[in-house]
């Protein structure tokens, strides 16, 4: 009797991705549907014979599933298995099959696979044999692609979430918020994640392959999400995203002009090369999106007033000459200065933590924005928050760089010969770094506000001035010998003359605004102070672009006063000084001259621009189109040129919209119309950005019911 011939073999997709929370990939319903199966979960599968039934007292069918070339059993790439008539106790480490039906010609299968396999796009094939005649052997290869990814749903996996329910936001969410913007102004900035699109799986899977990622290491959460921090950044490897930070992006696309993450990975996968251009929420909403993808539980964070620690003392240092101006280097660290950033955005994401002690599992973060090398290579985590939280710095992987990030002291040094360091510090500002970290918070999504945002400040510290926050970073400090010299120097005592810079929380673009320094002599002895103020613009990252304003001066207090000082800065002085995202800074700077008590003030608030409104002509229905009317006014004194509106929406537009727009006289309003053909009944999100060579960052939203 000669062996069965396979005349096909299918994988069930939609009756699979139903059972395996798989059924929002497009993959899954496009021609050929393609399988998209979770790891250490069963599922189904049907071979039609063509030369005659089974018998399985005659017949033998070995299935093999191989991952990469050159797969092994061994390195757990290759699952080779009979296919057995009964099931045996299970090996959640082992591929098994088992007979659940014959129908003539066809056998229907159920095949697991194990609760570690290394995700990716497997192959299959199929031998048939005859028993006794083991040399007679008939071969099927599947052709089609075949995806198994994470399965936070099996309690096996090491992506497991004990609440099942947070995985519909932390996995299968496709629309989420980044909070962007310094402290006082921050609100959250729609992102269409759109993991289920069909070009996100492959390019995932280019991500890893370009990355040389061990095939066998394919199934570890923690390398996995390690590599995605390396490869979604181009700066190593030919990754995804080139980050760029000066307001010059003619050569690509501005980040403030991405809606989503799909037209990014769309152009990856299609060019095989770099996207121009990303910064941090950029880098994060991609990497929200290939985790979700992935099977990972991902979520996107943002920290205000982050820490950039450059020379790895968990402070961030800034240096000042004899006259109080400061030193644009750290003397400290000829690699680079310290800064500080408005806010930062990078990811946590969730997993079981065998490495590590228990209790440092669950989420953990990463950060695939290039700032400091780890290993060789520009990557950042995965770091237990807990870790974190703790100051446990000897713990993988780079627990010190964010510990700093959220919890660094401000530290601020003149230049004085007479101490070791060549420098004494002036101020400590225990307070100043990690001021809000947020994340957007589950099953919720506010178009108009931020009811969605979720403060999530205490995971990563405690509260601050606490006893617990100080011994957590102070744990830290000992695991760090550059750490220790810069928290044992004293301060500079013989403080008797009080000074607050008042902090602005946010204006809108047009108004006059203060630099104000209240004073308070507290001695019985009256004082001169010598007090700079200045304002100015800056990038988000911290860095400085031009002066706006500055004065300075001198004054005398009597004992036991107050003073304010205030210096005016109007629009036509800092408008045509912004530069993107509209961030400005104010610095004030006082001497004591009777005691030489220095001290300096900052504060970052941003100037804020117009939101885009959005209107719709009718009710949506699925199938029927209809049109979104955009519009807002421009509020700048000059023409806007080369303007574009970006937009984006599952379910409701066609990927990748892009509408352009005459130019803009100064103060003129702009209006488009969008199309918006409805595919799917439910809520939806519209969401719309608009970008200028002048204007940049005008965002708008709307959550819209399709019948």
């Amino acid at each position: 009797m000669e062996p069965l011939e396979v005349e096909t073999v299918y994988f069930y997709p939609l009756e699979n991705a139903s059972r395996h929370h798989t059924d929002k990939f497009e993959l899954v319903h496009s021609d050929p549907r393609t399988p998209v199966l979770r790891r250490g979960q069963s599922f189904s599968a049907v071979v039609r014979f063509v030369n005659r039934n089974y018998d399985h007292s005659v017949d033998q069918i070995k299935l093999v599933f191989s991952l990469g070339e050159n797969a092994n059993v061994i390195k757990r790439t290759q699952g080779a298995m009979f296919v057995l008539k009964e099931n045996p106790k299970p090996d959640i480490y082992q591929w098994a099959a088992v007979i659940t039906a014959e129908q003539g010609d066809d056998v229907i299968l159920e095949i697991e696979s194990p609760c570690d396999a290394p995700v990716g796009n497997w192959n299959f094939s199929l031998e048939t044999t005859v028993r006794g005649h083991p040399e007679k052997i008939v071969k099927y290869k599947y052709e089609d692609d075949l995806y198994i990814i994470f399965n936070p749903w099996n309690k096996d996996d090491l992506v497991h979430m004990d609440d099942q329910s947070l995985l519909d936001e932390y996995v299968l969410n496709d629309v989420g918020k980044i909070w962007v913007g310094p402290m006082g102004s921050s609100k959250g900035r729609e992102w269409v994640f759109g993991q289920f699109q069909d070009s996100v799986l492959p390019s995932c899977m280019l991500m890893l392959d370009r990355a040389d990622l061990p095939y066998n290491q394919r199934g570890d959460p923690i390398k996995v999400t390690r590599i995605i921090s390396k490869i979604v950044n181009s700066n190593d490897d030919q990754g995804v995203l080139v980050g760029r930070w000066d307001g010059e992006y003619e050569d690509g696309t501005a980040p403030a002009a991405w809606t989503g993450s799909a037209a990014i990975l769309e152009q990856f996968l299609e060019t095989q090369d770099e996207v121009s251009y990303g910064q941090c929420w950029v880098f994060a909403g991609v990497v929200t999106t290939v985790c979700r993808a992935l099977g990972i539980p991902s979520r996107v964070v943002s920290n205000l007033v982050s820490a950039h620690d450059a020379n790895s003392s968990l402070t961030v240092d800034k240096y000042y000459d004899e006259n109080m101006e400061e030193l644009n280097f750290d003397p400290n660290n000829p690699m680079g200065e310290d800064s500080i950033w408005n806010y930062h955005v990078w990811n946590d994401v969730w997993m079981t933590r065998p490495d590590l002690p228990i209790g440092y599992g669950g989420w953990q973060a990463i950060d695939a924005t290039p700032q400091e090398k780890s290993g060789g290579f520009y990557q950042c985590g995965p770091a237990s928050l807990e870790a974190i939280k703790q100051g446990a710095v000897g713990y993988q992987h780079d627990v010190p760089f964010l510990l700093a990030s959220v919890n660094a002291d401000l530290m601020k040094w003149k230049t004085d010969n007479t101490q070791a360091l060549g420098y004494s510090r002036i101020e400590s500002n225990k307070y100043h770094i990690g001021r809000l970290i947020l994340t957007k918070l589950p099953f919720i999504f506010d178009p108009n506000g931020d009811t969605d945002r979720e403060d999530i400040t205490d995971q990563y510290k405690a509260k601050e001035g606490t006893e617990a926050e100080r011994l957590s970073l102070y744990n830290g400090i000992r695991g760090s010998e550059r750490a220790k010299r810069f928290y044992a120097v004293p301060d500079e005592s013989n403080e008797d003359v009080v000074f607050d810079l008042i902090e602005l929380e946010k204006i809108n673009i047009g108004e006059v605004f203060n630099v104000t320094v209240k004073i308070t002599n507290k001695s019985n002895e009256q004082r001169t102070v010598k007090a700079v103020l200045k304002a100015g613009s800056v990038y988000y990252t911290g860095i400085k672009s031009q002066l706006v304003k500055k004065a300075e001066g001198k004054f005398t207090m009597k004992p036991k006063s107050d003073e304010n000082v205030n210096l005016q800065i109007t629009s036509d002085e800092y408008i045509p000084k912004l530069v993107e995202y509209c961030n400005m800074k104010i610095y004030a700077i006082c001497t004591v001259l009777e005691t030489n008590q220095t001290w300096a003030g900052e504060d970052d608030f941003q100037v804020l621009k117009p939101s885009i409104e959005i209107k719709l002509n009718d009710d949506l229905e699925v199938g029927k189109q209809s049109i979104a009317s955009l519009s807002f006014k421009n509020p700048l004194e000059k023409v806007l040129t080369d303007c574009k509106f970006h937009v984006a929406g599952p379910g409701l537009v066609k990927r990748n919209l892009i509408i352009p727009h005459n130019d803009v006289a100064p103060h003129a309003l702009l209006w488009a119309d969008a199309p918006i053909n409805p595919t799917s009944v439910g809520s939806m999100k519209l969401i719309v950005t608009f970008s200028s060579k002048e204007l940049l960052d005008v965002t708008g939203s709307a959550a819209i019911d399709v019948y």
